[in-house]
């Protein structure tokens, strides 16, 4: 594991000059790790694909380290505006339509006229960004489809030295992807669940957000394949009791092999979801994997989501 360094100034530094480069970095964030490049540098982004193994159809999340760029960067309205202010840094990613044409970034926007950008809550991954001078796309540090990290031992055990650099951060505190809106139409529309949960943006902007109906074949932002965060054993979800080929992912009262929250906090079972379900795949006991009911509303409509795609076949 000799490309894991720890996050500290010099390293950060060091990532920095390896992004401007055109290499890759994977870098914590408050939710998941990122597979970060310059998205001004295609040679550096049609790479992370290729790790990856991410169909070029998928666009790529844009992060930015200051707020006051946004409109430089993406038409940015009022709406957008009082979004990015309330909510970044943070877990939301806005898809906002494009300033220019720019070629550069065509393949990191999957060639549609729409653009993702989201400002993460984490000091490494800002720090990393303001260093490095450009904003940097970085979708989840793992094989497409599989389970997003949450460590940087996570990133090379399904990357491994195919990135040129990993900064240990620690665990990340969210552990679950970003909350992701369409803004290029007159009604909000969801397009992935999150830790910033429908009701929150309901509230704040006092106007209904719309689930989104999208083809999951010609995505409009990253989390809407069916199949994703996929475990390798068999999952089936809203199971109370485990059968004997089973190991038992548990929730509040349901104790099961490994406990989400044995207290049902949400926010405990999604920090914990995607390393829990790297240990069931791991263990070699029981073939298959079974999780316990999560409630349906608010944050559990994120980890329903993320669990529904994973146990899609």
């Amino acid at each position: 594991m000799k490309n894991i360094h720890a996050a500290t100034a010099r390293n950060i530094g060091r990532a920095a000059e390896v992004i401007q480069a055109g290499g890759l970095v994977a870098f914590p964030t408050e939710t998941v790790y990122g597979l970060g490049a310059s998205v001004y540098n295609p040679a550096a982004v049609a790479r992370i694909f290729k790790v990856k193994g991410r169909p070029a159809f998928n666009p790529l999340i844009s992060h930015i380290a200051d707020v006051d760029f946004l409109p430089e960067y993406a038409q940015a309205d009022a709406r957008a505006t009082a979004l990015a202010r309330r909510f970044m840094p943070g877990p939301l990613t806005l898809v906002l339509n494009r300033t220019d044409d720019n070629p550069a970034v065509d393949l990191a926007c999957a060639g549609l006229r729409t653009i993702s950008v989201r400002m993460p809550d984490h000091r490494v991954a800002l720090e990393l960004i303001r260093r490095a001078g450009v904003p940097v796309v970085a979708p989840s540090a793992n094989v497409s489809t599989t389970i997003s990290p949450t460590t940087a031992r996570h990133v090379f055990d399904s990357l491994g030295e195919n990135v040129d650099m990993i900064l240990d951060g620690g665990a990340c505190p969210v552990g679950l992807e970003s909350t992701i809106i369409d803004l290029t139409g007159p009604q909000v529309v969801l397009l992935r669940s999150g830790f910033i949960t429908r009701e929150e943006l309901e509230a704040f902007l006092n106007e209904k957000v719309v689930p989104s109906s999208g083809n999951p074949s010609a995505p409009k932002s990253p989390g809407q394949m069916l199949r994703h965060y996929a475990t390798r054993k068999p999952l089936r979800m809203n199971a109370e009791r485990a059968a004997a080929d089973e190991f038992h992912i548990g929730f509040g009262a349901i104790a099961g092999d490994l406990n989400l929250s044995a207290s049902g906090d949400l926010a405990e079972a999604a920090a914990h979801l995607f390393d829990y379900l790297r240990r069931a795949d791991a263990q070699s006991r029981h073939p298959k994997i079974a999780v316990a009911p999560i409630p349906g509303e608010g944050l559990g409509a994120a980890i329903n989501d993320r669990l529904t795609r994973a146990s899609c076949k």
